[in-house]
């Protein structure tokens, strides 16, 4: 029997689905939860867990219940994932259960595979962690996970990066190799070039809400681990007298590249959406007409074999015709249109200097604290931060409004730069010479990445398209402007193992085939950021294709959660 800590059961189930596991013979799996003591036939037991104190209580409860039950006599294992550490082990042997382990096994999957292009580490507080906690332990974990990259795919020849935490990653992964002594992967490189991107570095963009499709979707109704739950009556079905069998529970899909039509629909801008739905409608339809025209038993044959794929696409058709029809309710509120104005407004520089009447309104309807925090915090980030009569006035209001707890959740929003005093007028300058708004945007047929969000090129994605073309050396004002030490790095490769089309000392050197470079966000990516990449890799004349890793996917709801923390009065 298997107990999952709740935050890795999703992202394992990425790499072994259930019906593998029991092939295994795995008998049972729970999710380990407080209080929450299930029998269990299975005489082994093993616990797959992060190494949390919260969590070491929750097994020492397990193992002592079970142990005070008469019955057979169970082994129990655990796996720490990606590594144990010197506090759990402790915990365990004050709670007087390590000794009951069987076997203690450090379980280093460091990297899962969100999609054939999108690497994640899952490490959702790690932003919080590096900086309003101070503690950089996942990015030692983003470091480890490099050089098991590199010890698959080879050594990365250029390595580029801009944050405090590009750089602490940087000087660990020199460090590691050092320590290698010479030892390095005998493999051809197949990545040309690392870009590190502290999250810190653009705040805008993981704030700012996305308007792709998968981006929306994230947004209203979250994905987690490619899987979304949503509203169950816009699926249901028909039974066999033609009454609607309304369904209660929430609907589950799975989203990612497998499917056709969902890889053609995720990363447009939504307003291409219908469009794109209606045209497919139309062909599918036209294919379905052929059955009419198929005379002969060749005819007849052919349509016969293209018919369990047009049902397929059918139904994904239907899927997704609903799921665009849930995504525009939200899209079509007053609320939501009033809160996108107001979020490009600050975007584009305007009204940043004064109180905002939307956020005024927002709070005085109590609308979602997490919503309001959102567009204060883009307007402090858009205007360089608020005057201090501005910023008291907010924070007075919230507190007022939605209570003392929240206290601690401002000044961590102040500790990461989210809410700050009012500073040199930085952001039109970046703003300007990375020509991050653009005034027309074709969301139908996008020229520039600024489409994901409607007139917003996100800042990380600029930086790694300036990267390539024409290198950052032609930006040095924006990249001294901009928060944490720049990174540049050369691993020097042994001529045996070069590629024959070039050493990679330079990304910018012109060569036919495309290059790869990995865009490694520290501290979350969002969708759109991933669909602007993926643009880029897509143009005709694409020097680069990106691969995306990160800690963690986000969106600017999921992310300031994150900076939640509620103080707690004594009872």
């Amino acid at each position: 029997a298997l107990f999952w800590d709740e935050k890795l059961s999703g992202p394992f189930g990425l790499i072994a689905e259930y019906v593998l596991l029991q092939e295994h013979e795995v008998t049972k799996m729970f999710q380990l939860q407080p209080n929450r003591f299930p029998a269990v036939d299975a005489q082994n037991i093993i616990f797959i867990v992060r190494p949390k104190l919260a969590l070491m209580d929750l097994i020492a409860d397990y193992i002592l219940k079970i142990e005070s039950m008469r019955g057979p006599k169970k082994e129990f294992h655990i796996f720490f994932v990606p590594r144990k550490n010197e506090l759990c082990q402790e915990r365990l042997k004050e709670r007087r259960v390590w000794g009951n382990f069987t076997n203690k096994i450090e379980y280093t999957v460091e990297l899962f595979p969100v999609d054939c292009d999108v690497l994640s580490m899952e490490l959702e507080t790690s932003f919080k962690e590096c900086y309003i906690d101070n503690d950089l332990t996942s990015m030692h974990y983003v470091a480890k996970a490099l050089m098991t990259i590199q010890a698959v795919y080879g050594i990365i020849p250029n390595i580029y990066g801009k944050g405090k935490c590009a750089k602490h990653v940087f000087d660990l992964m020199t460090r590691m190799r050092r320590e290698l002594s010479g030892n390095d992967p005998q493999v051809t490189p197949q990545i040309d070039c690392l870009l590190l991107l502290d999250r810190a570095v653009d705040l805008v963009s993981v704030l700012a809400t996305q308007l792709t499709y998968e981006g929306l979707l994230d947004e209203f109704f979250g994905i987690n681990n490619n899987t979304i739950e949503l509203p169950p009556e816009k699926f249901s079905k028909s039974n066999e007298g033609g009454l609607q069998e309304m369904p209660t529970d929430p609907k589950r899909f799975l989203l990612n590249s497998s499917e056709e039509l969902f890889a053609e629909l995720r990363d447009k801008n939504f307003n291409a959406v219908g469009p794109t739905l209606s045209r497919k409608a139309k062909v599918l339809s036209a294919q379905f007409d052929e059955r009419h025209g198929a005379k002969t038993i060749d005819a007849i044959k052919q349509f016969v074999e293209k018919l369990p794929h047009m049902q397929a696409a059918k139904k994904s058709l239907a899927t997704h015709t609903s799921m665009a029809e849930l995504v525009k309710e939200v899209t079509d509120s007053e609320m939501f249109l009033n809160s996108l104005q107001t979020e490009q407004e600050f975007i584009n520089g305007l009204e940043t200097d004064k109180t905002n009447a939307h956020i005024e309104d927002c709070i005085a309807k109590e609308e979602p604290l997490i919503k309001v925090l959102r567009l204060i915090c883009l307007q402090s980030l858009a205007n360089n931060g608020l005057k201090p009569k501005q910023l008291d006035y907010y924070k007075r209001e919230i507190i007022q409004t939605y209570g003392y707890q929240h206290c601690l959740t401002l000044n961590n929003l102040e500790k990461a730069d989210l809410l700050k005093v009012q500073g040199a007028r930085t952001y039109s300058i970046i703003r300007k010479t990375l020509r991050l708004t653009v005034d027309e945007v074709n969301e139908q047929s996008p020229t520039d990445i600024s489409y994901v969000h409607s007139g917003y090129a996100p800042l990380s994605v600029r930086l790694a398209q300036f990267l390539t073309q024409p290198g950052w050396r032609a930006i040095p004002d924006v990249l001294n402007i901009l928060p944490g030490p720049t990174v540049e790095g050369i691993q020097k490769i042994p001529r045996g193992l070069r590629k024959r089309r070039g050493s990679g000392s330079s990304i910018q050197s012109s060569t036919e085939e495309q290059k790869v470079t990995l865009v490694f966000f520290l501290g979350g990516v969002t969708y759109a950021e991933i669909s602007a990449l993926r643009f880029l890799s897509q143009q005709d004349d694409a020097p680069m294709e990106y691969i995306v890793a990160t800690t963690k996917l986000v969106n600017g709801r999921t992310f300031l959660e994150n900076m939640q923390e509620l103080l707690k009065f004594p009872s």
